[in-house]
């Protein structure tokens, strides 16, 4: 029983993942939509008034996207407790969680000499 329980949790853990994924490409993809319609009016030399029900829109839709995400959040941690329920600890499922490298990111900070009087 351990084991089938452990292969149904990788199951839905791995559908999870893939969800989140394809619901944060769908917020990028969706933002950089929204970020280049104003642009393009500019770039076409348009009146300001142009095309601003498309972007409501797409503003509305970006919303929309995040309201599924901080759901999908929370259906992640129920979830959780399902799994703390069954009995079934904190498992490395394996390979198919392509999760991305933490960002190196250079600091804008830097040590400078103390030369105070």
């Amino acid at each position: 029983m351990p084991r089938l329980r452990r292969e149904v949790a990788a199951r839905v853990a791995e559908s999870l993942y893939e969800t989140e994924a394809a619901l944060d490409a769908a917020l990028t993809r969706a933002s950089a939509f929204l970020s280049i319609m104003p642009v393009a009016r500019q770039d076409a030399r348009l009146s300001a008034c142009t095309g601003q029900d498309a972007i409501d829109h797409a503003a509305a839709a970006i919303a929309r996207l995040s309201e599924a995400r901080r759901e999908l959040v929370e259906a992640h941690k129920a979830l959780f407790e399902v799994q703390k329920s069954m009995g079934i600890g904190e498992v490395a499922f394996g390979s198919f969680i392509d999760k991305p490298e933490w960002p190196e990111q250079k600091s804008m900070l830097r040590v400078v000499e103390n030369k105070a009087a």
